[in-house]
Formats: C-alpha cells, structure tokens, sequence
C-alpha cells in the first residue's frame, strides 16, 4: 500500500512536470512559511486575477437545464432582495467562518464574492438547493479521509454542481475529471461507463486526489491551485519564485486562469455560508430524496424502468449520469441502479417484467447510436504527433466514432486540425 501511495505521487508531480526531470534539480523550499501581508496581495491589479473561463462556462452552461426545469416559483424572490455589505463587514465574515483553509480578505476575493451574490444571484439559489442533495455525500467522504469540509465547495466552482457536466477540454463531471486521471484514481470508463459522472464514485476518487496532493504541498491554498492546474504547473511556480510556498508569492508565474481559483474558491465558500445574510433563498426544485441502490445483475436500458415503474426516464437519468448510453451492463458485472425509495420494492418485484420489456430492441440490438442533433459537442485541436488514438483515449470516445463524426478515412491527421467529439 506505501508503495503504490509513493507511485500515485510520483505519478502526479512528474507527468506534469517535465522540466524538473530533465534537469533532476529539487524545488526550493523556504525554510519557514512565507506570509504575504494584505497590502501586497491588494497592490495586485484586479484585472491580472481574471475571472477562469471554466468558471464562467460552469455557471453559463454547466447548470443543468432539468433542474431548473423542475423549478417551481419561489415565494422569495432572490433578485429582488439584494442587500450591500461594506467590505469591513465581509472581512469579519470571513474570519468568523469555522475553517481550516484559510479565508482571507482582499479587493480579489471581493469582486469574486461579488460575481456570486449579487452578479449570479440565481445560480447561487440553484447550488444551495442542489448543496441539499449533495453536500452530505461530500461532507462524509471528507470526514472519512479527515479533510477539511470547506472543499466540497470546490464542484461548484468546477461543474456548477452538474454530475454530467463535460468542460471544452474533457473533464467531466461534479469533479471535472480528465480521463488519465479518473483511471488513475480508479474510475471506470469506457464506451458504456463513465464513473466520473457517478456521485459517489468520483466524490471519493476526488478526495483521494485532494489527499494526495496535500501530502506533496502540505498547504491547502496550493491543493487548490494544483487541483485546477495541475501539479507540474504549481511546482514550476513554486520554483520560478524562489521556492516560495504560498499561494499570493507565486501566483505571477501560474497559469492566467489559476490566479482566480484561490478567491473563488473562498468567495464559492463565503456565498453559500453566508447566502441567507445576502437573501439569496433556495431555488424550489423537486428532488426524489431519499434515494436507494439495488444491485443488478442483468443489461437493463433505462426505458425499460421508465416504463414498467412509470417514472419519467429523465429522472432516472438524474440519478445514474454514470450510464452514458442509457444502458445498466448489469450481464458484465453486477452493478447499482439508484432509485426513489418509494419505487425499489416495485422494481424488485417487477424486475422479470423490466428485462424482457422491448428487450429485442432495446438490448438485444447492441448498436447504439449518438444523437448528435442532441449530445454537447467539444472540438480539440491536434498538435504535432497527436494520433487519432490518442485523442480518442483522452476523450473516452472510440476511433470509429472520431472517425465518423469528422469525415476522416483512415488514420492520417494533421496538426491544427479541428476534431469535432460529442458527449
């Protein structure tokens, strides 16, 4: 067990890194912790922390359209209730949270707090009612592993709280996995299974990773940042600035978009902790809470459920994003539907009904398509000795369907290239 700890770290630094393995030289590290007062953190231009595009994707289009969907009007009208609070205000706030991250307060975490209580408003309604569903899960996988709470806010600034949510470079899910890293941390994935879209799978896959990272770093603010970036990147960082190992001395030599994931993530943390204090109430979403597992042992399509239960096949959808194609390979292994508690005893005892219902053409014909009118669509650009393979393994996808979908003959690819992947 030591040796595969050792292996999944050496794995994470140096894939990432390549630099320091060229040169074998060691990052510097201060003999104290270095301490970066509030002046100079505030003589940072606020334009050089922009606002990470992933960020602005997640709250634009990551929110999942069937959630608000099944939003009711709300007596409380979070819009219209705005209040201002002066900074000195925010600032006692922020010290007074019960954390072991540290909260910090500057203009930065300022315009950050400000995109989410009074700027995006509405989505915050949305992640307090959707926090109901899933910050219990996090909250528990943290407590196992013994770390600190306040990053189960992290899949809000990743995904916006969308189990299904696929970003414009492939990370997908709550967590937003790549998928080298998924498998790293022991996901499955492949053309009918994506345990980056399981909640609980990847909840506790990302706490690993966390886990992991914090053995390297052992600070909390560099977690984050190399959550978002990568480690290869903080590490650059770290040795570009002398060997600093706080956040506000590298941030210079991060990655434009990284600069913004530190306040962000302390303002995601100050937005939902402090939401009712802004009037931001919760969006009224019907959820079937409580849910129930049942392990099955045969290939069930998820209209098989829908019909015979009488429930809609989106929401059964909602509670299996795991299953890309609609299809429980239970035939392969055995594996978890998840269900309303209200409807487990009634698929046990229609379970006979469920398989043989349209079987021939809804199992027995393996062939699944794409509906392509439909699915997300990512494009990739190929770099000089990217193969079609390559790219095909990064996505989760198949050759053929690459192939397919970008009119290609053969294997031939050139560099610049738009490869069009849907999700």
């Amino acid at each position: 067990m030591f040796s595969k700890k050792i292996f999944i770290i050496l794995a994470l630094l140096f894939p990432t890194c390549p630099a320091l393995a060229e040169t074998d030289t060691e990052i510097p590290l201060p003999a104290t912790d270095v301490k970066i007062s509030e002046e100079s953190v505030d003589s940072i231009a606020v334009d050089s922390i922009p606002i990470p595009d992933e960020v602005t994707y997640a709250l634009d289009h990551m929110l999942s359209s069937w959630y608000q969907d099944k939003a009711k009007k709300s007596q409380c009208d979070t819009a219209a209730l705005d209040v201002q609070v002066p900074d000195s205000v925010v600032k006692l706030r922020l010290s007074l949270m019960p954390c072991v991250i540290e909260m910090p307060y500057n203009r930065h975490v300022r315009s950050f707090i400000d995109l989410y209580v009074v700027k995006r408003r509405s989505q915050v309604s949305y992640f307090r009612r959707l926090g109901d569903y899933y910050f219990r899960l996090f909250e528990q996988a943290l407590d196992k592993h013994d770390l600190p709470f306040e990053l189960k806010y992290l899949p809000v600034i990743e995904s916006a709280l969308n189990a299904t949510a696929v970003s414009r470079a492939g990370a997908a899910g709550l967590w937003q996995f790549m998928v080298s890293t998924g498998r790293m941390y022991g996901l499955e994935i492949n053309s009918l299974i994506d345990e980056r879209m399981d909640p609980y799978k990847s909840t506790h896959a990302a706490v690993k990773y966390l886990k992991d990272l914090y053995e390297i770093y052992g600070d909390w603010h560099l977690v984050i940042a190399a959550y978002n970036c990568g480690p290869g990147n903080v590490n650059k960082a770290i040795r570009r600035s002398g060997g600093k190992q706080d956040y506000w001395a590298i941030y210079p030599f991060l990655p434009a978009e990284t600069r913004g994931y530190v306040p962000i993530f302390i303002a995601a943390n100050y937005a939902l902790y402090y939401a009712e204090a802004h009037n931001i109430c919760k969006a009224d979403v019907e959820f079937p809470n409580p849910i129930d597992t049942v392990i099955i042992n045969q290939r069930i399509h998820f209209e098989q459920i829908a019909s015979v239960l009488n429930v809609p096949k989106e929401q059964i959808k909602m509670l299996n994003p795991q299953y890309r194609r609609e299809i429980i390979p239970g035939d392969l292994k055995p594996y978890a539907v998840a269900l309303p508690v209200s409807l487990t005893g009634m698929f046990i005892d229609k379970f006979d009904e469920i398989v043989a219902y349209k079987a021939d053409s809804l199992i027995n014909n393996r062939r699944v398509e794409v509906n392509t009118a439909l699915a997300p669509v990512i494009y990739h650009t190929v770099r000089s000795g990217q193969t079609l393979s390559g790219i095909a393994a990064r996505y989760g996808v198949s050759v053929t369907r690459l192939r397919q979908w970008n009119n290609i003959r053969g294997s031939l690819i050139r560099p610049g290239q738009r490869i069009k992947i849907y999700r």
